[in-house]
């Protein structure tokens, strides 16, 4: 299908792939920034940049990007407006004082932010009749523009759908998670949840071991067995979870808890600090008071749930 992109260049043939039709501007300039408007250049899309602070452009204005001299000529040259700047703070101070040249466009938040700070800025934008897009970005800069790279996106259904294939330029895997704008967030803080506990993990047992002399780079095969051990948990622990059902006939939290307090004790022993192991043996704890001594791990779920 052919993009009806009124700001699409009058030179682009109608023949040409229609991502290729569709005009994108990115407001903000840092290092995510310019990762993603170099891989809508890439892609061959007519890009519009505009930064707060002058002089990086530069670059990608010898790639073929316009510069444009404040934001609201950024934002009248394109259809399709991509912010990505420093905070939720940062996404305000550019977008309100061009509002009226965002009315009937698509914005495209790709902003770190909060569920709660996605969900007032479509409201913002709603009020302002601006189609919105929230967007979590799940890889690093390198990433961007490779087919492998994934960016999660929730809001307007149209406005995903209607620029779909030019998002692709960005992250060959785009899901769509709903149109709640606050769901990308959500996802987002659970997979970082995840990635900054485990790394953690990680070098709190390399500082462990490594008190007793043994290297991080000899410890790491074992790791990574313990490690593929806990993804295929996971998919236990997700069925448990939201069937609110801890069989423990394999293992229970009774039996747990003794192994969490060695490492309680070993860290101690070794002066490594105790804080990330005794959330862990306060977490558990805190479910055997309630009741769970005899379910298994999962039931650790209800104690955080209540906000021990």
């Amino acid at each position: 299908m052919r993009s009806t992109d009124l700001s699409t260049p009058a030179t682009v043939g109608a023949d040409q792939d229609s991502r290729r039709q569709v005009a994108v501007t990115v407001l903000g300039l840092g290092a995510m920034g310019r990762a993603l408007a170099r891989a809508f250049l890439t892609a061959g899309h007519p890009t519009t940049v505009w930064n707060r602070t002058s002089g990086r452009a530069d670059d990608l204005v010898a790639s073929g990007a316009v510069a444009a001299a404040d934001a609201e000529a950024a934002v009248s040259a394109s259809r399709l407006v991509v912010v990505c700047v420093a905070d939720n703070d940062a996404v305000r101070a550019v977008l309100d004082p061009v509002r009226g040249a965002l009315r009937g466009r698509v914005l495209v938040n790709l902003t770190s932010t909060t569920p709660e700070q996605a969900r007032l800025t479509a409201d913002w934008a709603a009020e302002h009749g601006i189609e919105y897009l929230d967007g979590a970005i799940m890889v690093p800069t390198s990433m961007i523009g490779d087919a492998a790279a994934l960016v999660l996106y929730s809001g307007s259904r149209p406005a995903f759908d209607r620029y779909q294939a030019s998002l692709a330029a960005i992250a060959g895997d785009g899901d769509y998670l709903g149109p709640d704008a606050g769901l990308a967030s959500v996802y987002d803080v659970g997979m970082l949840d995840i990635f900054f506990t485990g790394m953690t993990g990680f070098l709190h047992a390399a500082a462990l071991v490594g008190a007793d002399g043994i290297s991080a780079g000899a410890f790491l095969p074992y790791a990574q067995r313990i490690g593929a051990l806990v993804q295929q948990t996971m998919v236990e622990l997700a069925a448990d979870v939201d069937q609110r059902r801890y069989p423990g006939d394999q293992d229970n939290l009774e039996m747990e808890l003794a192994a969490i307090e060695h490492i309680v004790e070993a860290s101690a022993a070794r002066g490594i600090a105790t804080a990330l192991p005794r959330l862990v043996q306060s977490a558990v704890e805190d479910a055997i008071a309630r009741g769970h001594a005899q379910d298994g791990f999962s039931s650790v779920v209800e104690a955080l749930r209540a906000g021990s």
